[in-house]
């Protein structure tokens, strides 16, 4: 589970409510994303197709998404950096060219020395430079990136939803 971008939890940009049954049915899914409907049901005190209803929202809304979470390097992706973007003028269209990239997993604006951050994948270093160099470099109002490579994964993990 994953809460994903912000403008995708519904037209106005602001998050949803979210109650303490769904925060429970979120919380069941973190431990387990293939628990049966039923078994969240009984641990919340709601019926299967209650539990289903509230899940389709939940997803409905960009609260939450289900997705297999694996290690980049188990699945040929050998190469992890975090780039900083100082860009000049408009962030917006910089962020939304970021996000269509498939090497960009997660983009962010952010406050500080730098005006986006931006996670990103790849299979080599090649393929890091090239996307890099070749690629985010070349995007309109791209005025400095510096790049962070990720020598060792420590912890990654998506259970902040429900503290």
């Amino acid at each position: 589970m994953a809460s994903r971008s912000a403008d995708s939890r519904n037209g106005s940009g602001s998050s949803p409510s979210v109650d303490a049954v769904s925060l429970a049915i979120i919380e069941q899914l973190q431990e387990d994303g293939r628990r049966p409907y039923a078994a969240i049901g009984k641990a919340v005190g709601l019926s299967e197709a209650a539990v289903r209803q509230r899940v389709q929202k939940l997803l409905d809304q960009g609260v939450m998404q289900i997705v297999a979470v694996t290690d980049p390097l188990t699945v040929g992706f050998r190469r992890q950096a975090m780039v900083g973007i100082n860009v000049e003028g408009d962030l917006d269209p910089v962020a939304e060219s970021l996000s269509a990239m498939a090497e960009c997993e997660y983009v962010v604006m952010t406050a500080g020395s730098f005006d986006l951050m931006v996670e990103i994948v790849c299979e080599d270093d090649d393929h890091l430079l090239e996307t890099i160099n070749k690629r985010i470099r070349a995007i309109p109002g791209v005025r400095s990136t510096e790049s962070f490579v990720y020598l060792k994964l420590k912890k990654q993990t998506y259970m902040w939803g429900t503290r």
